[in-house]
């Protein structure tokens, strides 16, 4: 009971620190082009609901997906016909999960948790887990590059700011602060397979090249003033699409052109009264029979299919996908 306190604080923190850094930076897409809506023609579906606080999903390449919860603190799998399975329970807030070959990796400890952060392993055919990091700086979303290596950011409000950081699984060599923008959340892989997009607490979107990971660019602001960005994905034709975690929306970004539309809103927990941040969480592009179809996870529990309408080629940004 003597936890409780200290996460609401934080969480009160980490919402009142969005919106000071987004009217103190004056995200220029995010105040002067509202978004409009773009949900016409997307089929909204539920794979499954009533599962806790989602917060992370990737895909197992066969229909099926890793989720994180992480409130209820597991790492669960949900397959191609919509049956939920926990795996790993007791975690500590656990949020950004990679599949990577037999391998799940995945983050627990992000800057809402009590106990430093850690980098994990799951084999999906033994179920044993492997802590590879610990004492992390509050990490929370996740990916692997083209080359293997993994990157996490870290949102610590705690301490100092440390970027985002960098892991290689094949010789366990680790970069704390590989790239030292601040805050970072989402990230995700770019069409041009040399850079990265990622977000941060000033609500905006940046992309950050792979090989001066020190100097990012501005793409857009999220098309809300009162957002906080979450996990994302891009395409191959060069959109992006973003989570947002207080207006409980996925949002389409040309980062072209800094030009953003709202696909859905409404991805809220449900309650008497609303404790942000509670909404969407991630979006994940996979497989939906012969094409593609965004995938969300929301606090609401529930994993939904947003079939495109036609016209929006959906094919990821990575080519492993």
């Amino acid at each position: 009971m003597a936890r409780r306190p200290r996460r609401r604080r934080l969480r009160a923190t980490l919402l009142t620190a969005a919106v000071t850094a987004g009217i103190i930076t004056g995200a220029t897409a995010a105040a002067q082009t509202p978004a409009g809506s773009c949900a016409d023609g997307w089929d909204v579906s539920t794979i499954v609901g009533g599962v806790g606080n989602l917060e992370n999903l990737d895909t197992d390449g066969v229909g099926g997906f890793y989720v994180t919860g992480i409130v209820d603190g597991y790492l669960a799998h949900i397959d191609a016909a919509g049956e939920f399975e926990t795996l790993v329970t007791g975690l500590d807030h656990p949020a950004g999960v990679r599949v990577v070959g037999r391998s799940v990796y995945f983050v627990t400890g992000d800057g809402l948790a009590e106990a430093p952060g850690t980098l994990r392993r799951y084999d999906i055919d033994t179920g044993a887990v492997t802590i590879l990091l610990t004492d992390l700086p509050g990490p929370n979303g996740l990916l692997e590059l083209p080359d293997g290596d993994l990157l996490f950011a870290t949102i610590e409000i705690s301490g100092p700011a440390t970027g985002i950081s960098r892991y290689r699984p094949a010789t366990g060599e680790y970069t704390r602060s590989w790239s030292s923008l601040p805050w970072t959340n989402g990230l995700a892989l770019a069409p041009d397979g040399t850079s990265i997009y990622t977000d941060n607490m000033t609500m905006r979107v940046f992309r950050v090249p792979l090989d001066d990971p020190n100097n990012p660019t501005v793409v857009a602001g999220p098309p809300n003033l009162l957002a906080l960005p979450d996990d994302m994905e891009a395409t191959r034709a060069g959109q992006l699409f973003v989570a947002d975690h207080i207006q409980g929306a996925v949002y389409q970004i040309d980062p072209a052109t800094g030009a953003a539309c709202t696909i859905i809103t409404g991805l809220i927990k449900p309650g008497p009264m609303r404790n942000p941040p509670d909404g969407a969480t991630s979006v994940r592009i996979a497989r939906d029979g012969d094409g593609w179809a965004l995938y969300v996870t929301s606090m609401d529990g529930i994993l939904r299919r947003l079939r495109p309408p036609s016209g929006i080629d959906l094919t990821p940004a990575d080519p492993r996908r």
